[in-house]
């Protein structure tokens, strides 16, 4: 084999907005389902903040 570098770039890591995301909706998904209900929501209004926030740093 050759020692030449593979030219496909590699991918970036996820924004840090969804850092701990996918953990933080498998502890969600394990309450009770009048718990979810509320948890999700705060989930969606966080992140809908930051999509917020995001909108008015473009130019």
């Amino acid at each position: 084999m050759s020692d030449i570098e593979d030219p496909t770039p590699e991918r970036p890591s996820a924004p840090a907005v969804g850092d701990g995301l996918l953990e933080r909706v498998e502890v969600i998904e394990a309450q009770p389902l009048d718990q979810r209900a509320a948890q999700f929501e705060q989930v969606h209004d966080e992140l809908l903040a930051e999509l917020q926030r995001g909108d008015h740093g473009a130019a």
